[in-house]
C-alpha cells in the first residue's frame, strides 16, 4: 500500500478526533442530564445507571468482532457503517418517549459505536509514522477529554434550555461532518486477503460478554451469580476455540505471547474500572447533596477533562521520546491520589477542594491514556491493528461497565429502590465513600501492573 500523503494523514487525524469527541461528549452530557431524564421518564436509580451502561454493554459485546471484520473487509467501510448507525440511533434516543425505548436506542448506539471505536484509531495508526504516533494519539486523547469537558458544561446548558433530548440531537451535525470526511477518503485499509469472519465465535463472544456484565451488574439479583459464571465460562471456551481456529476472531497470542500488549490492556482495564463512574456519582453528589444546578455541576466537573485535554498531547509527545510504560505508571499513581481525595467529600466540602481533586485526577488520567495506548499499539503488527485496538477498547469499555456496575451494586445495597433526591443525600454520600475506597485500591493496583511491561521492540511491517 503506498504511503499516504500529508493531506490524507491530516484528514484521518481530523476525522478520528471528531469521532473520538462525540461519544465522551454524549456520556458526559448524559451524566448532567440524568436528573431531568429521570423526572421525565420516571427512571429508578438502577435505570439511570443503565442509560450509560446499556450503551457500554452493547459496544463491548461487538467491539472485537467488529475489529476483526474491519481487518477483513476494510476499516474505512466498517467505520462509515458504524457512524451511520450511531447517528441514526442518536435521533431515536432524542425521540424516545419511555425509559425502555431510550435504553433500546442506546443499545443501538452502542452497536454503531463498536464499529467505529477500533477502526478509527487503527486507520490513524496505519497512516502515522511510528516516530509521530504518540503525538497523534495524544491529540485523539485530547479530543476524548475535550468531549468530556464539553459534555457536562454543554449538557447542562442544553438540558436547562432545550431539555435533555437536545443532548442526543447534538450528535447529528457531528455525525454529518464525520461521514463527509470519511466518504472523501479514497484509500481502504485492511489486513491480509483470504481470511474469513468466524460468525459462531463472534456470537459466542458477544453473548458471553453480555451474560458476564449482566451478572456483575446485579440487575437480576437472583440470577447474578449464574449469569456471571455462564459469561466467564463462555469467554473461557471462546479463548480455547480461538486457539484452534484457522481464522480466529481474536488472536490469543496478543495476550499470551506479547507481554507489553497484555499488561497495557490489563492496566487499561484497571484504570477505567477505577475512574469512569467517578463522573456519574459526582454529578449526583453535586446536584443532590450540594444543591448545584445542572449548569453549575457541569462547570465544576469540567475541571477534570480540561486538565486531561491540555496535558494529553504533551504526554503523548513525551511517550515518543521516553518509555511510555513508565509515564503511564506515573499516571496511575496520580490517578489513585486524585480519586482518594474525594473520600472527605460531604455536604459542606469547599468547592475549591473539589476542583483541586478533579484537577489531580484529570492530570493523572492524561499521563496514563495516550502513553498506554502508544505502548500497546507499538507492540502489534500493522495487519492486526483493528482487532488489537478493538481488544484494547474492550478492556476500556469493560472497565467502564464494571465501574458503573459496581456503583449500581452499591446503590442497590445502600439505597435499594429509593428514588434519589435531596432528601437521600446521606445514603448517596455513604455510597460515594464506599465507591471511592474501592476505586482507589484498583488504581493503586494499576501502578504495579503497568510497571510489569517493558518497552517493546519496534514492530513495523506492511499493513
Amino acid at each position: 500500500m503506498p504511503n499516504p500523503s500529508p493531506d490524507a494523514r491530516r484528514a484521518v487525524l481530523f476525522m478520528t478526533m471528531i469521532a473520538a469527541f462525540a461519544t465522551p461528549f454524549t456520556l458526559g452530557a448524559i451524566n448532567i442530564a440524568l436528573p431531568s431524564m429521570a423526572l421525565d421518564l420516571e427512571l429508578t436509580p438502577a435505570q439511570m445507571g443503565w442509560v450509560s451502561l446499556s450503551f457500554l454493554l452493547a459496544a463491548c459485546a461487538l467491539l472485537i468482532p467488529a475489529g476483526r471484520a474491519a481487518d477483513i473487509y476494510g476499516r474505512r467501510r466498517v467505520f462509515i457503517i458504524g457512524y451511520y448507525i450511531f447517528t441514526i440511533a442518536s435521533i431515536l434516543c432524542a425521540l424516545s418517549a419511555t425509559g425502555p425505548l431510550l435504553l433500546a436506542a442506546r443499545v443501538l448506539q452502542g452497536l454503531g459505536g463498536a464499529l467505529f471505536f477500533g477502526t478509527s484509531v487503527a486507520i490513524l495508526t496505519a497512516v502515522t509514522p511510528k516516530e509521530n504516533r504518540g503525538r497523534a494519539l495524544g491529540w485523539v486523547a485530547a479530543s476524548v477529554y475535550t468531549g468530556l469537558t464539553a459534555g457536562p458544561f454543554l449538557g447542562g446548558i442544553l438540558s436547562a434550555v432545550f431539555g435533555w433530548r437536545a443532548v442526543f440531537w447534538a450528535n447529528v451535525p457531528l455525525g454529518m461532518i464525520v461521514l463527509f470526511l470519511a466518504a472523501r477518503l479514497r484509500t481502504e485499509w485492511k489486513g491480509p486477503e483470504g481470511e474469513k469472519l468466524d460468525i459462531p465465535s463472534s456470537a459466542l463472544y458477544a453473548v458471553s460478554i453480555v451474560l458476564l456484565m449482566l451478572g456483575l451488574s446485579g440487575v437480576l439479583k437472583t440470577l447474578s451469580v449464574p449469569l456471571a459464571a455462564a459469561g466467564a465460562g463462555g469467554l473461557w471456551y471462546f479463548m480455547r476455540r480461538e486457539a484452534r481456529a484457522a481464522h480466529p476472531v481474536f488472536h490469543s497470542e496478543l495476550l499470551f505471547d506479547n507481554p507489553v500488549y497484555a499488561w497495557s490492556s490489563f492496566t487499561a482495564l484497571l484504570n477505567y474500572s477505577a475512574s469512569f463512574a467517578i463522573g456519574f456519582i459526582l454529578s449526583l453528589y453535586l446536584q443532590y447533596a450540594r444543591g448545584l444546578s445542572p449548569v453549575q455541576a457541569g462547570l465544576l466537573l469540567a475541571v477534570q477533562p480540561v486538565f486531561m485535554a491540555v496535558f494529553s498531547p504533551l504526554a503523548g509527545r513525551l511517550s515518543d521520546r521516553r518509555a511510555p510504560g513508565g509515564i503511564a505508571s506515573a499516571g496511575m499513581g496520580v490517578t489513585a491520589a486524585g480519586i482518594l481525595m474525594f473520600i472527605v467529600a460531604g455536604p459542606s466540602t469547599p468547592v475549591p477542594y473539589l476542583a483541586l481533586a478533579l484537577a489531580v485526577l484529570g492530570f493523572g488520567l492524561a499521563l496514563f491514556s495516550s502513553p498506554n495506548t502508544n505502548a500497546a499499539m507499538s507492540a502489534v503488527e500493522p495487519r492486526r491493528y483493528s482487532v488489537a485496538y478493538a481488544a484494547l477498547s474492550t478492556m476500556r469499555l469493560t472497565g467502564q461497565m464494571f465501574s458503573m456496575a459496581l456503583v449500581l451494586l452499591i446503590f442497590s445495597m445502600v439505597l435499594g429502590k429509593t428514588r434519589l433526591g435531596p432528601g437521600d443525600a446521606e445514603g448517596l454520600l455513604t455510597s460515594m465513600r464506599l465507591a471511592v475506597i474501592i476505586f482507589s485500591v484498583m488504581a493503586a493496583a494499576g501502578i504495579f501492573t503497568s510497571l510489569r511491561r517493558r518497552r517493546p521492540a519496534p514492530v513495523e511491517m506492511t499493513a
